[in-house]
């Protein structure tokens, strides 16, 4: 539907410009609908049978049909439609005593109907409330491809999460029950978004519970909801998240927290796919799909008698190990990159650039908060930055903690060729920066001139290559 928005000429209504196509043999009625609907600002077209109806319906936002028609009928173009990648929404039109024909159309897919002889306030109304649909249906396409995009991450350039993306496209049509494992900040709730979003339930809630911000009555009531005075607070019945989520995914986080009378309750749901709310005796069905995920050693927690063995391996149905950072070295510039630009576009500024001293940073930097730390530097980037973005651009922790082993073990220049390109630039940097350290006698100004760089730019390097040198004399 366009943008355009004007008011109408005959009821001052304001309404969006769209393009309407009406197909129906018969010239009068289809001149009558052209000429009403153009007054109201929108483009139309007046076609006289099926095969035309379906060859301009296209990229067209509604379309009027007429079920009796030439060459191909109403129900023929509803079906060949079906294939279009921009079916337009459909009102048929057909006679008042073919209610019959108007309720099959409806079920082969079309939006309502029209009643020969009609009048335009009808008219107006149901092609309002198709265009209505039709805009509602755009929107939720473009969330959806919004969603895909934020979790395009997932499928990285490195093996080991190519692994989980592959095994999440696998498992997310099915309605198993799925265990996520991985350390803190390793994006466990992006995957179980993404098992969500890929699967039969994405049109329903995705709901999730943080299991360890909540003990006791709390998390129980949390999950499963309460009754009024159920326990010292509860004023009001409550619906939990198992009830909020019905039809959708429960994701539960942290799942290696629940106390042991919630683990046996969660069980419960589980098996019988029943609960009842704190409070109640009366038991209630649950069509939820369950995503647990867990930093955890479960199998630890179980041998400590923390967690419930049974419960445990109701969880891991389908279990999915998410590498930490360290482990998909591949992924770390790629993931930084995305990861800036979506940030600067969120506060709306051009994505900056990498310099390559950040980008070797980057790579040979441990990332023990994961995920979750480069999406934090990279906003800190995004925010802060100048373009490119340089050393000093970074948290301190990060050029510190940065490692150059393969690097470090270069001592001649035709060792540089046995490494990759990223590490041989590294790995060329550094002896450059050794040799001028060692010409200057230790001295970082002096060796600063010979490099023609500042010297505090110099000492940024000595700390990021991890150049130990004596003290200058």
């Amino acid at each position: 539907m366009r943008d355009d928005v004007h008011a109408h000429p005959a009821c001052g209504r304001r309404c969006a410009m769209s393009r309407i196509v009406v197909a129906d043999d018969d010239p009068g009625i289809g001149r009558v609908l052209r000429d009403r609907l153009s007054d109201c600002g929108h483009e139309v077209e007046h076609v006289v049978d099926g095969v035309e109806a379906l060859r301009v319906a296209d990229g067209a936002d509604l379309l009027l049909l007429d079920l009796e028609m030439p060459r191909m009928d109403g129900f023929a173009v509803l079906d060949s439609l079906q294939g279009l990648a921009a079916a337009p929404v459909v009102v048929v039109v057909t006679a008042y005593g073919d209610m019959s024909k108007a309720v099959r159309a409806m079920r082969a897919g079309a939006y309502d109907f029209i009643a020969k002889p009609f009048d335009a306030a009808t008219i107006q109304l149901v092609v309002r409330r198709a265009l209505e649909t039709r805009g509602l249906k755009r929107q939720v396409h473009s969330l959806r491809q919004e969603l895909g995009r934020k979790h395009l991450w997932i499928r990285g350039a490195d093996p080991a999460m190519a692994r989980v993306a592959e095994t999440v496209e696998r498992i997310a049509p099915s309605n198993a029950t799925v265990l996520l494992l991985g350390e803190t900040g390793t994006g466990k709730e992006v995957v179980a978004r993404a098992i969500h979003l890929h699967g039969l339930r994405r049109d329903q809630p995705f709901v999730a519970v943080n299991c360890a911000l909540l003990a006791g009555d709390l998390l129980e009531s949390e999950l499963f909801g309460h009754e009024k005075g159920a326990f010292t607070g509860a004023d009001r019945a409550r619906a939990g998240r198992v009830e909020t989520a019905r039809g959708g995914t429960l994701f539960l986080d942290e799942v290696g927290e629940l106390p042991q009378g919630v683990q046996a309750k969660l069980l419960r749901l589980l098996q019988e796919r029943e609960y009842e709310r704190l409070g109640s005796d009366r038991v209630q069905h649950a069509d939820v799909r369950v995503i647990a995920a867990t930093h955890r050693d479960l199998p630890a927690a179980i041998r400590a008698g923390s967690f419930r063995e049974d419960l445990y391996y109701r969880l891991k149905v389908i279990t999915i190990r998410i590498p930490a950072m360290r482990e998909r070295p591949g992924d770390v510039l790629p993931l930084a990159e995305w990861l800036l630009a979506r940030h600067a576009a969120d506060s709306g500024r051009p994505p900056p650039t990498l310099s390559q001293e950040v980008r070797e940073a980057l790579a040979h930097y441990a990332w023990p908060g994961n995920v979750r730390e480069l999406s934090n530097v990279m906003e800190r980037c995004a925010l802060l930055a100048g373009d490119p973005v340089a050393l000093c651009d970074l948290p301190e922790e990060l050029v510190d903690g940065a490692t150059y082993t393969q690097a470090a073990a270069v001592t001649r220049t035709e060792d540089l060729f046995l490494l990759p390109y990223s590490d041989a630039v590294t790995a060329a940097r550094r002896l450059i920066v050794q040799r001028a350290l060692e010409q200057a006698g230790g001295h970082q100004t002096r060796a600063a001139e010979r490099l023609r760089v500042t010297q505090p730019y110099l000492s940024r390097l000595v700390k990021q290559l991890g150049i130990r040198r004596d003290p200058a004399p």
